[in-house]
C-alpha cells in the first residue's frame, strides 16, 4: 500500500484478492481515516468477496474525487464481473465529490456492462470518464452513450433542485469497436452535453459515415470543445468535408488528433483551408499523419498556420509529399521561429515544431502534373469511398446477436489478458 498526501493507492501491484480476508491487510487505512481524496487501485484483480469489502470501505470516503479502478478484474471471469463491479460502483455512487472516474483496461461487452450503465446514468458529480480499451463494441457503446445522456438529464434536474453540478466534460472511450453503428447514440450524447471540452475516441472502427454524423450531429454544439482526438478511424472525402464543415465553432480549440485517418488529398486540403478561416486561433497542436496529405495540403496548411499563432506542433510523417517541399520547408521555419520565441529550447521534442518525417510516401511525377489531376483524384476517392460502403453493407448483414457474441467473447480474453 502507498500513501501520498491524499492519495491511497495499490497501483501495480497485480495483487489477486478474492474475498474479504484476502483485501483486509491492504485497505486498512482506508477502514481507518476518511480522509483521501483519491484512490488508486489499477493493475490488481479483485474478486467479488474482495468487491463488496472494499466497497464498503469506500463508502465512508465522502471526500473522494478521483478513482482509478482500471484493469482490476484480470482473470476473472465474466460471471464475477457484474456483482463485483456493482458493489464497487454502487459505493462511488454515494460519494457527492467524486468527479474523476477510469475503468480503463476492463471487460465490459454485453454481459457485463449493465453495471456501468447504471452507475454512468445516474452520478451527477461526474466530470471526467476514462473508458480505454473495454472491448465495448457497438452494442455495448451505445448504451454506454445512452447512460450518459440520461446522465445530462439527471444533472439538469439537481440543477433545478438548487445543486451545484459540474458539466461532465471529459470522455475518453477509444480502442473500443464503437463502430459507425453507435454513432447515433454517441451523436445524441454530445447534444445533450454541450459542456464537454475533452474528447478521446481513437481506434473505435469508425467509417466515414459515422465519423460525419458524430462531428455534425453531436459535437459541433460542443462549443467550449479543446481537444479533439479521433485518430485511427475512417473519414475520407465524407468526415473530411464534415469536419471542415464544423471546425470553426471550437473557438478554443487547442488540439486536433486526424492522424491515420485516411483523409486523402482532397480531404487534406479541405481541413487545412477550414483552419486557415481564422476561427480556430487557439490550436496549439495539428495531428495528422498517414493521411495522403500531399503538397497543396501542406500549402494549404502553411496558409493557416501563419494565421494561427499558437500553433506549436505539427504531425505530418507519412504522408504524400516531398520532404524538400517549399511548404513543408516554411512549415518546419514556421514552427521553429515559434520555438525560439517562446523560449522553449529546452521543451521536448514532441511539444514543439514539425515531426521527423522519416516515412513520407513521395509524389510521382504524374500525380505532380497538373491538368486531370483533381478529376483523377476524386475519382480515385469515389472508388474508395464505394469499397467502405460496400464493406460497411456486407459487416451491417452480420446479424446483431452474432455480432454481440463476437463482442462479448472480446470483453471475456479482455478479462484474462493483462494490458499493460
Amino acid at each position: 500500500m502507498t500513501e501520498t498526501s491524499n492519495t491511497f493507492s495499490l497501483a501495480g501491484r497485480s495483487l489477486k484478492l478474492d474475498t474479504a480476508s484476502d483485501v483486509q491487510q491492504h485497505i486498512r487505512p482506508l477502514t481507518s481515516s476518511a480522509s483521501y481524496t483519491s484512490i488508486d487501485l489499477s493493475g490488481n484483480t479483485l474478486g467479488v468477496g474482495a468487491s463488496e469489502s472494499l466497497a464498503s470501505a469506500l463508502s465512508h470516503q465522502k471526500g473522494l474525487q478521483t478513482a482509478n479502478l482500471a484493469d482490476i478484474f484480470t482473470s476473472r471471469l465474466l460471471s464475477e464481473i457484474p456483482p463485483a463491479l456493482t458493489s464497487l460502483l454502487d459505493a462511488l455512487l454515494d460519494l457527492p465529490n467524486l468527479h474523476t472516474v477510469d475503468l480503463s483496461d476492463n471487460a465490459f461487452g454485453l454481459n457485463t456492462v449493465a453495471p456501468l450503465v447504471s452507475f454512468l446514468s445516474q452520478h451527477t458529480p461526474l466530470q471526467h470518464l476514462i473508458l480505454q480499451n473495454n472491448g465495448l463494441g457497438p452494442a455495448a457503446g451505445a448504451q454506454v452513450a445512452d447512460a450518459l445522456t440520461a446522465l445530462a438529464a439527471k444533472k439538469a434536474e439537481a440543477r433545478k433542485a438548487g445543486r451545484d453540478v459540474p458539466e461532465l466534460e471529459t470522455v475518453v472511450c477509444g480502442r473500443n469497436r464503437l463502430e459507425s453503428g453507435s454513432m447515433p447514440a454517441w451523436a445524441r450524447m454530445y447534444r445533450a452535453n454541450r459542456g464537454v471540452k475533452v474528447v478521446k475516441m481513437v481506434q473505435n472502427g469508425i467509417r466515414q459515415d459515422g465519423t460525419a454524423l458524430v462531428l455534425r450531429e453531436g459535437l459541433r454544439g460542443c462549443e467550449g470543445l479543446e481537444v479533439l482526438d479521433l485518430q485511427d478511424n475512417t473519414f475520407t472525402s465524407t468526415g473530411a468535408q464534415a469536419l471542415a464543415g464544423v471546425v470553426a465553432g471550437w473557438k478554443g480549440l487547442k488540439e486536433l488528433g486526424v492522424g491515420d485517418c485516411l483523409l486523402g488529398a482532397r480531404g487534406g486540403v479541405l481541413v487545412a483551408e477550414a483552419l486557415g478561416k481564422g476561427e480556430n486561433q487557439t490550436l496549439e497542436v495539428f495531428r495528422a499523419q498517414y493521411n495522403e496529405f500531399d503538397a497543396k495540403g501542406v500549402k494549404a496548411l502553411l496558409t493557416a498556420a501563419k494565421g494561427m499563432g499558437r500553433l506549436r506542433r505539427v504531425e505530418l510523417n507519412g504522408n504524400k509529399f516531398n520532404e524538400d517541399d517549399e511548404g513543408v520547408e516554411g512549415l518546419r521555419t514556421l514552427l521553429e521561429q515559434r520555438k525560439e520565441k517562446a523560449g522553449s529550447e529546452g521543451a521536448g521534442e514532441a511539444e514543439w515544431g514539425l515531426d521527423e518525417l522519416s516515412d513520407l510516401e513521395e509524389e510521382s511525377e504524374k500525380e505532380e502534373e497538373e491538368g486531370d489531376e483533381d478529376e483523377e483524384e476524386a475519382e480515385e476517392e469515389a472508388k474508395r469511398e464505394s469499397v467502405l460502403k460496400d464493406a460497411d453493407e456486407e459487416e451491417n448483414q452480420t446479424v446483431a446477436e452474432k455480432k454481440d457474441k463476437d463482442v462479448d467473447d472480446l470483453a471475456d480474453a479482455l478479462g484474462k489478458t493483462h494490458v499493460a
